[in-house]
């Protein structure tokens, strides 16, 4: 069995026929899919041909990949996708209308979180603590404040989601009892010790020690993360022999995920000549656990 555990409908050209038609192609058995909201005030502009059309805004904004896709996807094809939603903290209201879609809606996953302010801002802290209390699982996006230019002297990254590693400890400290799936370049370049001195997105070469990553994971046994996109496969091809070492080491806190079309990671794993219990975890055993 397989289980794509990071997804969205509406996005890079498929509707949920699209996801479904890669899914068959793949031989993908389940797909979570996130929404990916983006609030008027984060527009990103370079992103607007990747979403529905149906959900640009009369003021030039694009919403992004919003709940009513991911449910129309999961009526459509309730034994295929799971649901996903995470409801902007900023905006308000955020804990009481995740826990009404998870009620009205199926929503098992919060997520995708990616917004423009702290992890451990006290409304983001509020919804994480509601989808906690349900068991679901938050899906986090984490892009980097800051990065170090030409220079070597930190510069700000305007679309930047979450804060930084700091920020997640902190959220991870202040709610024990919610599973945070990390994901997104932010938070995978930190598998290397020497992330604040790489000015690269998305870093290549040996991982060195020291990783933030691999603290919080030694340190906080509510933080996991999928290896969805091109930071998952990045932090793991950029030093095959580590991320062979690293895939075995937290197997049980890993998740297979696209965010993509295609099927790169899948085709990256299969090379690695992996255990099959590591295998079967990675693929579908974690996402059952998490979300049964």
């Amino acid at each position: 069995m397989r289980i794509d555990a990071h997804q969205h409908p509406y996005y890079q050209g498929l509707d949920e026929d699209g996801v479904i038609a890669e899914m068959n192609t793949f031989g993908i058995d389940r797909a979570w899919l996130l929404t990916w909201y983006l609030p008027p005030g984060e527009d990103v502009p370079g992103t607007h041909g990747a979403f529905n059309p149906f959900n640009f805004r009369p003021d030039g904004t694009h919403g992004g990949i919003l709940l009513r896709d991911v449910v129309y996807a999961c009526h459509r094809y309730p034994d295929r996708f799971v649901a996903g939603y995470c409801p902007c903290p900023s905006e308000g209201s955020a804990p009481v209308l995740f826990e009404t879609a998870f009620r009205m809606h199926g929503v098992r996953i919060c997520g995708e979180w990616s917004y423009r302010m702290l992890l451990d801002d006290p409304r983001s802290i509020e919804l994480f603590r509601k989808a906690g209390e349900l068991g679901a699982p938050v899906v986090l996006h984490i892009d980097a404040p800051y990065l170090p230019d030409a220079q070597g002297k930190m510069a700000y990254q305007k679309n930047w989601y979450g804060g930084g590693m700091g920020a997640l400890e902190r959220a991870l400290q202040a709610c024990p009892d919610t599973i945070f799936v990390g994901h997104a370049p932010g938070f995978w370049r930190h598998i290397s010790g020497d992330a604040d001195r790489d000015s690269a997105i998305y870093p290549t070469g040996p991982v060195t020690p020291g990783g933030e990553v691999i603290r919080l994971l030694e340190q906080y046994p509510n933080l996991w993360a999928d290896l969805s996109a091109g930071s998952g496969l990045g932090a793991l091809k950029r030093d095959p022999v580590h991320g062979r070492q690293f895939l075995i080491r937290y197997v049980d806190r890993l998740m297979y995920g696209r965010d993509d079309r295609g099927n790169r990671l899948y085709e990256f794993l299969s090379t690695l000549d992996l255990p099959v219990e590591v295998a079967t975890k990675i693929f579908s055993g974690n996402a059952l656990r998490l979300v049964g």
